[in-house]
């Protein structure tokens, strides 16, 4: 190769590469040209797609047919020969020729024929075609029942006797409504129970694969008479299912009797059980709060008697596999009730209180909850039966009720046990005593603050002879007083006080007088004392009973009234000053100043002086927020015994006392009892003392050496 061909290619070269070089694409000119040919693709694929069938989801030939047989098995039959099938969204018709119907999709009608044909807008078809195989799923867990699903919500039935007013509805079956007609509630004309809005009951079957609630069914219901309605679900070919109520006439109680027909070709025998499932919302009636919250809780009773109740202030549940006789949702002043014929083998219990400041906590008092379980039988014609009580927690009404509701037993149903009376002994006292009187008063006497007065003038009365006893030791001790603060003054300082009290109790031997002789009449009557604590506010016939100044004798007798919030006391004193409360305060305070000037040595403890002043400010703030009936009675009861102390006094001759004390001193005592051994414990006492300064003095001589 010469020497300018050579010459040539190099050039060549050069020119060919700086031509390339030139003609390279900037990073924005590449960007630019990808996104380009991307789109190109994309434009391609699509419209290689638009040429092909579409191929969209519709129901296949299996569920078409399942659709039909569903509608034929458990639609309604219409007069012109056709079924209609109403569930959920769905209102499905089956005639010789097709399936048609609509189905509301959003508010909007769809023809089911064209869901099925795919013809159907595109734009709703797929969610159509969801709602459509939901709402035929949901015709396949329901069965025959699934007909019962949709109905008229209108259709109610009332029974009333005078004291209790229920609605019966036909969604569930169920009574959607409770009034008691001769009770107020708070700013109220009548105490209404519940209703749909804050109660639901219904009865479960279970099977292997499917659930049947029957508060979510639709009865039909039928007046048999005044004081019965039958709700029916009958599924054709004799299959029926009915839930009977019946109101007597005068009465609480609903008896509810469950039945069925031809339900072994429904419900495979496999079921042996039903729950019965109720929920309510607890609704306050009182305008005292506190002691109504404090008084709510579900109660229920074990088929051997006992009765026992879930937490009244906090959240609480329990599971009980026991039997039980009876559940109760309880109030303060009334309560709903559930007695089964046959006791529930288990069941399932919660209480809910409500949220402070919520709108609920307004309203009700606690949420309650109830899932119990009877056995079940698919050929059994009377599935279960039940009686409802609803109504006051009336002493006399809840005992006689034993005699009317039927159990399968017949034992006590211990409904007594609704009004809470206090711990065994003191429940006894107001069970054999002051309700017995209270209520022989008020067969005389209409107002129950005479009524009050006229008990408490009773019980002292009944206790005259151990309060004379305390005011003739407080006499005995009085007139001892300077004879003691001799024996204080001979005796000083603590290495003395075993000698002063040895003393003490010589002279108290001597005079036949005792320091616990007074305080022992007290002990006794303070049982009186607290039962009376437990029974007023438990006792409903104060409810709304106005005296003096007092609307409410169940309530607090409100005088000054505030909005502001205290913490810690608020919840105690509540925010409100009650002028019973306050006139018991100043009575207790001036009792405690009369008994102090009887005791020895109320001049030379300070401390136990402030603690004696302080119980009565303690009482005035605990005792604040309980019903005015209470304070009342307890600033009576002070007053009559501060009536008797100064009556007494004048009375009681001091001279006499004192007289008689020299003649017991005079006597040959015969130590025993109760002092022989407290003697003993003191001698035995100062013995061990003794021996102990003789160690200490002998170590110390030791010590010394």
């Amino acid at each position: 190769m010469d020497r300018n061909t050579l010459t040539g290619l190099v050039l060549a070269v050069i020119v060919i590469f700086g031509f390339m070089w030139l003609n390279t694409p900037s990073e924005a000119q590449r960007k630019a040209q990808e996104e380009a040919a991307r789109r190109q693709a994309v434009a391609q694929q699509q419209a290689q797609q638009a040429q092909q069938p579409i191929v969209a989801d519709t129901l296949a030939t299996a569920e078409l047919d399942a659709f039909r047989q569903m509608i034929a098995g458990y639609g309604v039959e219409q007069p012109d020969g056709s079924r209609t099938l109403e569930v959920g969204a769905m209102k499905a018709t089956l005639t010789a020729d097709a399936i048609g119907g609509t189905l509301d999709l959003n508010g909007t009608a769809v023809e089911i024929a064209k869901i099925i044909n795919h013809t159907a807008d595109a734009a709703i078809y797929p969610q159509a075609l969801a709602a459509l195989r939901a709402s035929i799923q949901e015709a396949g867990r329901y069965r025959n029942f699934a007909r019962f699903l949709k109905g008229d919500d209108s259709r109610k039935e009332t029974l009333s006797n005078g004291l209790l007013a229920v609605e019966l509805s036909s969604k569930g079956g169920m009574i959607s409504k409770a009034t008691l007609l001769t009770y107020e509630a708070h700013g109220k004309p009548t105490v209404e129970m519940f209703n749909k809005d804050t109660n639901a009951y219904g009865f479960v079957i279970g099977t292997t694969d499917a659930r049947f609630d029957t508060k979510d069914m639709y009865f039909d219901p039928r007046r048999e008479n005044d004081s019965t309605v039958v709700m029916t679900l009958d599924m054709g070919a004799g299959a029926l299912i009915e839930l009977r109520y019946t109101l007597p006439a005068n009465s609480y109680l609903v008896r509810l009797e469950m039945k069925q027909k031809g339900m072994k070709s429904i419900i495979p025998p496999s079921t042996t059980t039903v729950d019965f499932q109720w929920t309510q919302k607890v609704s306050r009636h009182e305008e005292g709060r506190m002691f109504e919250e404090r008084n709510s809780a579900i109660y229920y009773m074990y088929a051997n008697g006992d009765v026992d109740n879930l937490s009244e202030s906090s959240d609480d549940e329990k599971t009980l596999n026991e039997q039980l006789r009876w559940i109760s949702f309880k109030n303060q002043f009334f309560s709903s009730v559930v007695v089964a014929d046959r006791p529930f083998v288990s069941a399932q219990l919660r209480s809910v209180p409500f949220e402070k400041g919520t709108p609920d906590d307004k309203e009700f008092v606690k949420d309650m909850s109830a899932t119990a379980t009877f056995d079940y039988t698919n050929d059994a014609t009377d599935v279960a039966a039940f009686t409802f009580f609803i109504g006051p927690n009336k002493y006399h009404m809840l005992s006689a009720l034993d005699k009317v509701i039927t159990t399968d037993t017949g034992d006590d149903l211990h409904l007594t046990k609704l009004i809470p009376l206090g711990w065994s002994f003191f429940r006894w006292i107001n069970t054999a005593i002051i309700i017995p009187v209270f209520d022989f008063l008020g067969r005389f006497i209409s107002n129950y603050g005479i009524i009050i007065l006229l008990l408490t003038i009773l019980i002292k009365l009944v206790l005259f002879p151990l309060t004379y006893k305390s005011m003739i030791s407080q006499a005995k001790m009085r007139i001892l007083a300077p004879d003691i603060k001799e024996i204080n003054d001979a005796y000083p300082g603590q290495e003395n006080a075993m000698k002063r009290q040895q003393k003490t109790m010589e002279l108290y031997s001597r005079a036949g007088a005792s320091p616990f002789s007074g305080c022992l009449p007290l002990l006794l009557q303070m049982p009186i004392l607290f039962a009376m604590f437990t029974f007023f506010p438990s006792c409903i016939e104060l409810r709304g009973e106005p005296f003096l100044w007092v609307k409410d004798l169940s309530a607090p007798d409100a005088i000054i009234s505030w909005n502001a919030q205290i913490p810690f006391i608020t919840n105690y004193f509540g925010n409100h000053i009650s002028l019973f409360c306050l006139l018991m305060t100043i009575t207790n305070i001036i009792y405690t100043r009369i008994n102090m000037q009887n005791q020895p040595s109320g001049n030379t403890m300070p401390g136990m002086k402030f603690m004696m002043y302080a119980m009565p400010i303690m009482f005035l703030v605990f005792f604040n927020n309980y019903a005015a009936g209470l304070s009342y009675y307890y600033f009576v009861s002070l007053l009559i015994t501060i009536i008797q102390t100064y009556v007494f006094r004048r009375m009681v001759s001091e001279d006499k006392v004192r007289a008689q004390m020299a003649e017991n001193a005079k006597k040959p005592k015969k130590k025993g009892g109760f002092m022989a051994r407290l003697e003993e414990a003191q001698r035995r006492q100062q013995e061990e003392l003794r021996k102990a300064q003789e160690r200490n003095r002998r170590a110390g001589k030791g010590r010394g050496k």
